[in-house]
């Protein structure tokens, strides 16, 4: 693997070729390295929202993830259009993720490295894909163990996804902006603590992320960046201001308001339009399509996602309690 330099808490501060494959000379023999990769889609019109999410544990032999379809119709995973999230299939040998099948049914091309790639999901009669992911920027580094990532290397990119859907016997169009992102590190079943991953795009890859964690009373932004003109700036500081349903504690809106490490203010206020619960071991993710409808003030059409993650206990408890605030 290529050299690479390194952020100032040791991750790598660059994307090359060499990461478009697996990072098996890391793993060392940690039952819990993990590689992922996951691809975001959407249709506006149609209020529908796409996944693609592969899981490899090298080490354990093991291909997880898979594909996720929801829209405002439902929300459980067994009542959305298509869900298959499969927890421990064999690894194939000598994969290379820069052009493999795997057997959760997800492929991915490399076209142009780092930047441009081809996806394929293929359940005959349910639902089948052939999209194209084009990079607007490169892939940015996480750059701060405070977020809920941890001591793995995470990289987010923003771009354009293009193609077509077949959806039980409908092709749908896709043509939208939206999120990439790549990881590899130790990542247990038992980590996660209460954050949120929120992301925004409009047109030419302008964008946001914002990752935060729940503590001491507030949602803080602990890593993101805004790409308002085409270079993205990291998000040193912010909040993540949320109003729920008060019966199913729901995302109804939401608002981003930062600061990035210029000093120059970000805001987004936004309102989901679906939703889907998907539940990864200890935690559900209860994922909302957003459309953001004002950016720094000003009137914008840009949308993304609004990643809600709870621990299990923390979700039944404010359930219990009726008491969707911010938890310690």
């Amino acid at each position: 693997m290529a050299q690479q330099s390194s952020t100032s808490e040791g991750q790598p501060a660059v994307f090359t070729a060499a990461d478009d494959v697996l990072h098996t000379h890391l793993a060392g023999d940690d039952w819990w390295f993990t590689e992922t990769s996951w691809f975001a889609f959407h249709n506006a019109e149609r209020h529908l929202g796409g996944w693609f999410y592969s899981m490899i544990r090298p080490n354990i032999g093991t291909v997880a993830g898979g594909a996720w379809v929801w829209d405002d119709t439902a929300h459980l995973p067994w009542e959305v259009p298509y869900s298959a999230n499969y927890t421990a299939l064999p690894m194939p040998a000598d994969l290379d993720l820069r052009d493999a099948v795997l057997p959760n049914g997800v492929s991915i091309t490399v076209e142009q490295p780092t930047m441009v790639y081809r996806l394929g999901f293929d359940d005959p009669g349910r639902f089948s894909a052939d999209l194209r992911f084009e990079g607007a920027m490169p892939p940015r580094a996480l750059a701060t163990r405070a977020s809920t990532f941890g001591h793995a290397a995470h990289f987010d990119q923003i771009g354009h996804v293009t193609g077509t859907i077949e959806l039980h016997g409908e092709t749908i169009p896709i043509d939208c902006w939206s999120m990439r992102d790549r990881t590899w590190g130790r990542r247990p079943e038992n980590r996660p603590r209460q954050a949120a991953y929120v992301t925004g795009a409009g047109t030419e890859g302008r964008g946001f992320l914002a990752v935060t964690n729940t503590r001491d009373g507030r949602d803080k932004v602990a890593y993101g960046f805004a790409n308002r003109h085409g270079e993205p700036v990291t998000l040193v500081d912010g909040d993540r201001t949320v109003v729920r349903n008060p019966d199913t504690g729901w995302v109804e809106t939401m608002t981003i308001e930062a600061v990035d490490a210029n000093g120059l203010a970000f805001s987004a206020l936004g309102r989901a339009t679906n939703r889907i619960i998907i539940n990864r071991h200890t935690f559900i993710d209860v994922n909302s399509v957003i459309h953001w409808h004002t950016v720094d003030g000003t009137p914008a059409d840009w949308w993304g996602e609004d990643q809600d993650m709870w621990p299990m206990h923390r979700w039944s408890a404010a359930k219990r309690d009726q008491d969707w605030g911010p938890r310690s």
